[in-house]
Parts: structure tokens; C-alpha cells; sequence
């Protein structure tokens, strides 16, 4: 992964982009955050079996998406933030092998409350899209 600003150096305003997030989806990565995240269901960490039930290969599971949703935003608004809600939708498969792209943008200011549009997309196309709810401290 690329590293981003550890924090928001001033006070969000509707419309302002986040610094973008890489996310290099190696096997290594996928397999370690299934299991991580206690997901051993095959398709996210044995390839053979995973291509008999077609897909291409291994790829990243939900609870890892949501995660780096989560850090995405977090990373960009420090460490002090609560996280309010998540809401996420998946769209094409995660492969290993392929690299996602994470960008949002501040879509809403209401006091120390600041909604984020965040949207993971790799070369199939987006693969997470959201929104989530911080509170700044």
C-alpha cells in the first residue's frame, strides 16, 4: 500500500478530495487479511478452487474491503475520528494480482459530522462503492 497524509491538516469543506490509496492486491495480502478477518471460505485463499467455482483467481473479501474503506478515511482524518457508519456496496471482484485505486471526496459538513464518498476501483472497474460517516473530535 501507498501511504497518505496521517491526518487532515485543516477543517474538510464539501467537495475536497481525499489523497488517493493504492492497494496492491497480492495473494500474500488476500490470503493474510481472510484469514485475518476469520473468512476461510476457499475462494479467498486457495486459487485452484477458486477458479472450479470460476472465478479467476483468488480475491478480497468483504470485511477486507470495508477495511480499507475504513482506512482510507481514517488515515485521512486522524487518529482522533469516530467512525459513525459505513455504508458499502461491492461491485466487480478484487483479483490478486491487480491493483485498486481508493478515492473519495467530502460530500457533506455538518458540524464536527463529514460524509465521505469513497470509491475503490481496479481494472475490471469499481469494486467498492460508499459512503461513510465521521465525527471529528
Amino acid at each position: 500500500m501507498t501511504a497518505i497524509a496521517t491526518s487532515m491538516q485543516t477543517k474538510p469543506e464539501v467537495g475536497q478530495a481525499l489523497p488517493e490509496l493504492v492497494i496492491e492486491a497480492s495473494v500474500r495480502n488476500i490470503v493474510a487479511t481472510a484469514i485475518a478477518s476469520r473468512d476461510y471460505q476457499d475462494v479467498h485463499h486457495d486459487v485452484s478452487l477458486a477458479q472450479q467455482r470460476g472465478s479467476k483467481t483468488i480475491f478480497t473479501n468483504i470485511l477486507t474491503s470495508n477495511g480499507y474503506v475504513l482506512k482510507f478515511v481514517t488515515d485521512w482524518a486522524g487518529p482522533l475520528v469516530v467512525v459513525k457508519s459505513s455504508k458499502i456496496r461491492l461491485g466487480v471482484p478484487n483479483y490478486a494480482g491487480d491493483t485498486m485505486t481508493m478515492r473519495g471526496e467530502v460530500t457533506k459538513v455538518e458540524g464536527k459530522l463529514v460524509d465521505v464518498a469513497v470509491r475503490g476501483t481496479n481494472s475490471l472497474g469499481d469494486h467498492v462503492i460508499g459512503t461513510v460517516t465521521v465525527e471529528l473530535p
